[in-house]
């Protein structure tokens, strides 16, 4: 009897090894997009700096107090637009403008 492993050991090894590799690269790659997604939350598009939510007649916006930049979530537009009152976005905007 020898030491020497199959063939078939070592290819059984080595495709383990390579499907261990690839979960591994997986996690560490999906470690980083989410740490990159943490550290950009709540921070403004255009300067970087720390997004507060403002809430102007029931729409609750984005605003960051360095550059004044005003930022939207997915929908909230769509509230203002498609609300029953018409003027309801004249009068978010004019709030959002005497702030200033």
């Amino acid at each position: 009897m020898t030491d020497k492993p199959s063939q078939n050991e070592d290819e059984y090894f080595a495709l383990r090894d390579a499907e261990l590799l690839k979960k591994q690269r997986a996690a560490e790659e999906k470690a980083a997009i989410d740490a990159e997604r943490k550290s950009h939350h709540m921070r403004c598009p255009k300067c970087g700096g720390h997004l507060q939510a403002i809430d102007l007649r029931g729409v609750q916006l984005d605003q960051c107090p360095d550059c004044l930049g005003t930022w939207f979530d997915a929908g909230e537009l769509d509230v203002i637009i498609r609300h029953k009152d018409p003027g309801l976005m004249g009068r978010v905007f004019g709030d959002l403008f005497k702030k200033k």
